[in-house]
C-alpha cells in the first residue's frame, strides 16, 4: 500500500509548520518573548560595541560612525576592567568547586531518608527563593567589623573587617553566593540520584565496598550529566555576578576589590553614558563564559 503523501506534488508536502503547528501556537508567545527580551538586545549590543554609540534625546538623530575593535581596546586595556576579570575569576575558583561538592554531598545525606529531610530540604532552598535585598542585610550584620562572626572570632578576626577587606571582600562575596544559590542545586542532584539504580549500591556493598567508596565509584559517575549542567549554571551565575557586590560592597569596594564585569557594565553604560563601551564588556564577557562552558561540557564528554 502506497503512502499518498508521497503521491503528492513535492512543494505541498512540505509543512511550513512541522506536524504538529498547534505546539508553535502554544509556543509563539514564549518565542516572541526570547526574541523581545534576549535575541534584539543582544544583536543591538553587538552592534554598540562596534560603533562609537551614545543615547541622545527622543527624536535626535547623531552619527554613530562604526569604529571596528576600538571599544574593545578601550576595554581591555582598561586597569578596572582587567581587575574586575580577576575578581571573577577568584570568585569562580571557590564559588564553583564549593557549589558542586556541598550539593552532591548534601542532596546524597537527604537522599538517603534521614529524619526530617523534607524540613532540610525547606531549609536549604529557602535562601534561593528569598529577595537578595533581605540576605544581604543579615549577611552584613554577620560580617560587619561588630558583626557575629568577628565577636565568635575575637582577637583572631581580620582587620579590616571581611567586607572592606580587599583581600577577602570577593571570597567573602563568593561564600554568600554559595550559600543562596545551594538549595537550588542540591533539588538538581536530587531529581539526578533517582535514576541512579540502587542495584549498583547494592552490589558495591556486596563487593566490600563502603559508604565513601560507593560514594565515589557508584554516585559520583551517576550523576554526571547533572554535575556538568551544575558546572555550567554556576558559571554562568557567576559570571552575571552584580547584586552582592553592588549592595555587600557598596558598589565593588574597597577599591574595586569586589567589581565584576556586569558591576562595570551599569556603571560605564547607565553611570558613565559610554554603552559602546559597556556592550563591549558584555560581549568579552559572553565569549569567555562561552569558552568556559564548551571546555566543561567537553571534559565530561571526554571522561
Amino acid at each position: 500500500m502506497h503512502d499518498s503523501n508521497l503521491q503528492r506534488p513535492w512543494y505541498k508536502r512540505i509543512r511550513l509548520f512541522g506536524d504538529q503547528p498547534v505546539g508553535l501556537i502554544f509556543s509563539a508567545p514564549y518565542i516572541v518573548f526570547v526574541l523581545a527580551i534576549f535575541a534584539y538586545p543582544f544583536i543591538f549590543a553587538i552592534y554598540m560595541a562596534f560603533h562609537d554609540y551614545f543615547f541622545t534625546a527622543p527624536g535626535v538623530q547623531a552619527n554613530k560612525p562604526f569604529v571596528g575593535f576600538k571599544n574593545f581596546q578601550t576595554v581591555l586595556t582598561d586597569p578596572d576592567v582587567l581587575q574586575s576579570f580577576r575578581n571573577i575569576l577568584v570568585f569562580l575558583i571557590i564559588n564553583v568547586p564549593l557549589t558542586v561538592v556541598l550539593a552532591l554531598v548534601l542532596a546524597t545525606v537527604l537522599n538517603k531518608g534521614i529524619k526530617w529531610a523534607a524540613a532540610f530540604r525547606i531549609a536549604f532552598y529557602l535562601p534561593y527563593i528569598t529577595a537578595s535585598v533581605s540576605l544581604v542585610g543579615v549577611w552584613m550584620i554577620l560580617f560587619s567589623q561588630d558583626g557575629l562572626i568577628n565577636a565568635f572570632l575575637g582577637r583572631f578576626a581580620p582587620n579590616p573587617s571581611w567586607l572592606v577587606n580587599e583581600h577577602l571582600a570577593m571570597p567573602s562575596i563568593a561564600l554568600y553566593v554559595t550559600w543562596k544559590q545551594l538549595g537550588f542545586y542540591i533539588l538538581l542532584y536530587l531529581a539526578a540520584l533517582q535514576n541512579v539504580p540502587q542495584e549498583l549500591h547494592e552490589a558495591a556493598e556486596v563487593d566490600g565496598a563502603n559508604s565513601f567508596q560507593r560514594f565515589i565509584h557508584v554516585t559520583v559517575p551517576g550523576v554526571r550529566s547533572t554535575t556538568t549542567l551544575v558546572l555550567i549554571l554556576a558559571i554562568i551565575t557567576g559570571a552575571n555576578l552584580f547584586t552582592e557586590p553592588y549592595l555587600l560592597t557598596n558598589g565593588g569596594g574597597p577599591d574595586g576589590a569586589s567589581t565584576s564585569p556586569v558591576l562595570l557594565i551599569y556603571q560605564f553604560g547607565i553611570q558613565q553614558q559610554n554603552p559602546d563601551l559597556a556592550s563591549a564588556i558584555g560581549m568579552v564577557l559572553v565569549i569567555l563564559v562561552g569558552l568556559l562552558s564548551l571546555f566543561v561540557n567537553r571534559l565530561n564528554k571526554e571522561r
